[in-house]
């Protein structure tokens, strides 16, 4: 099928730059067409011989809804899907498609890559750990790909550390193959016995150094006038009751009737502490059964729809028990499992969409459907944050974008909107240190 769409001229450049490279990543913020550009290069390394055959790794959803879409769109490729059960993963591997997209699940999976000799991985990230077992099971059969490519919004989203892995899958020439090395080389050890390094002053600029040559940044002024703008806007409100909260943040523990909630360590009553910001809390470990005592920021996000004329809306929420809740006050309100529903969003159907950040943080398109956006309770993850952000603020949205971010007063959710910005200073270091000069 012919291509339906044209490329931007930075789009074109970034193109170019993978084409003309064995081993490269493109770092592109949400929204800049990662998959257009890629798949454009991709199709001229077909049409000019340079790679015979091609697999493409990505997260799940965007294997099955972001890939076979966009690829008729840009390209003549009609990818075949690795996805679904172990017969349909082998034909689509056996099949004689030029394009085969498998997600990261599957990976220690496979035992034979002989038939490909280019890879595509979509939001490397997935491949921070070297020492996972998708990571070790995909080492051992991809010696065949000489073409390998990573896809990234950040590099840095949760420490520089994360740069490693990710280095290492696409060229081990970047910064070298042991990790231990990498740490010794950039880092400092605070903690030997749990395995805590800081990096050392000046190792963000020096790592960002060695792999410049192989990235292309595609930095905010190229294509920030092409968007409309996306406005943040703090929700601030307050518990019913603050008393529980404050007895388990001081004493992690805290009783409701018959009912004792305890933390048993920090790690566990951070975790506590946010579900209290929401205004409820699992009795027991695993989510097992919930208590409730207080409804605030669901009365405010009543309060908000109205007050944007119920605009079609997209709900971001943690934890179980709080889209429990959702589908308790708004019946209408639909899942990201619900049937053909980002078709049905993006034609402007669905008027509450409700997704967490990992079923709806990588490759999707929602820009379509909607420009409002709330965060019930925010992801610890910049990463997941800013690309569930970027399902609407994206390439083909025609209107301002509305992100309303729901804090509890004086709780951890400030101290977690807290720690996105500080890792988005990091994450804006390294991208000032990659910039293609």
């Amino acid at each position: 099928m012919a291509q339906t769409f044209q490329l931007r001229p930075y789009q074109n450049q970034a193109a170019t730059f993978l084409y003309e490279r064995d081993r490269a990543m493109i770092l592109a913020p949400v929204g800049a067409g990662k998959t257009a550009i890629t798949l454009t290069a991709m199709e001229e390394m077909l049409f000019d011989g340079i790679v015979n055959r091609w697999l493409v790794v990505a997260p799940k959803r965007v294997c099955t809804d972001v890939w076979p879409v966009e690829a008729p769109k840009w390209s003549g490729i009609v990818p075949a899907l690795a996805v679904g059960t172990p017969a349909q993963r082998t034909a689509a591997i056996e099949s004689d498609a030029s394009v085969v997209v498998i997600n990261y699940d599957n990976l220690d999976k496979l035992k034979d890559l002989s038939s490909f000799d280019g890879v595509v991985f979509d939001e490397l990230t997935r491949l921070k750990n070297p020492s996972g077992k998708r990571y070790k099971a995909l080492e051992k059969i991809m010696s065949t790909m000489r073409i390998r490519w990573g896809l990234t919004g950040s590099f840095t989203s949760n420490g520089l550390e994360d740069v490693f892995g990710q280095c290492k899958i696409i060229d081990q020439g970047l910064l070298g193959r042991a990790k231990g090395a990498f740490l010794q080389q950039y880092f400092i050890c605070t903690n030997r016995d749990f395995g805590q390094w800081v990096p050392a002053a000046g190792a963000l600029e020096q790592v960002m150094k060695r792999i410049r040559p192989a990235t292309f940044v595609l930095e905010p002024g190229e294509y920030k006038d092409k968007l409309p703008p996306c406005h943040v806007t703090e929700v601030r409100v307050a518990l019913d009751d603050r008393a529980p909260y404050e007895r388990m943040k001081r004493d992690y523990v805290v009783r409701f009737g018959d009912d004792q909630i305890v933390a048993q360590n920090a790690a566990a009553v951070t975790t506590k502490l946010q579900q209290m910001a929401s205004g409820f809390v699992y009795s027991r470990d695993g989510g097992a059964g919930s208590i409730w005592f207080s409804r605030h920021k669901f009365d405010r996000l009543e309060e908000l729809l109205a007050e944007n004329q119920r605009a079609n809306t997209l709900v971001a929420y943690t934890y179980l028990e709080e889209l429990a809740e959702l589908k308790r006050r708004f019946p209408h309100a639909q899942t990201m499992d619900d049937d053909n529903v980002i078709e049905r969003w993006n034609r402007g159907e669905v008027e509450l969409l409700l997704a967490h950040p990992k079923s709806a943080g990588h490759g999707l398109n929602l820009q379509h459907g909607g420009c409002h956006m709330v965060f019930l309770s925010l992801p610890w993850s910049l990463e997941l944050y800013e690309q569930t952000v970027g399902r609407l603020h994206r390439s083909g949205q025609t209107k301002d974008v509305w992100v309303y971010v729901m804090l509890t007063e004086k709780s951890i959710d400030e101290r977690i909107w807290a720690a996105l910005h500080d890792k988005r200073a990091v994450s804006d270091i390294a991208l000032e240190e990659l910039k293609n000069e």
